[in-house]
């Protein structure tokens, strides 16, 4: 059972989870939102993950780290959500997730977004 703190629902999870993309945009220092990026997400258990391809350096990342808030949308589902760093020890079933969900993608891809420095940028998104 879930707690009572802002969860996903069995919906969003599934859609948002099965979805190929999601877009996401984090808020700026003035409150608005920045431009949208096309990033990949997995699901595991009742969490939703994402990391950044190219590390932290990555311009999306970097934004998320300010507010450390924004807006995800994926499948139809449009939702405000906080960037919460994950625990170092779910990577290894983020990267399984990324490894299935991803398969029929080159192998320098999947292993780009399953690198230690991938890695090292896994956050939870948790709606607001």
């Amino acid at each position: 059972m879930r707690s009572m703190a802002a969860a996903w629902t069995d919906d969003e999870l599934d859609t948002i989870g099965s979805a190929e993309e999601l877009m996401v945009a984090s808020v700026r220092g003035d409150g608005e939102l920045s431009r949208p990026r096309t990033i990949w997400v997995v699901r595991v258990d009742d969490d939703l993950y994402v990391r950044s391809v190219y590390g932290s350096t990555s311009d999306w990342f970097r934004g998320t780290r300010v507010r450390r808030q924004g807006h995800i949308r994926a499948g139809g589902v449009h939702k405000d959500v906080s960037f919460v760093d994950a625990d170092e020890g779910i990577n290894d079933r983020v990267d399984t997730a990324y490894h299935r969900k991803y398969a029929r993608y080159a192998a320098q891809i999947i292993d780009a977004i399953t690198s230690p420095e991938a890695s090292s940028t896994t956050m939870r998104l948790v709606p607001r």
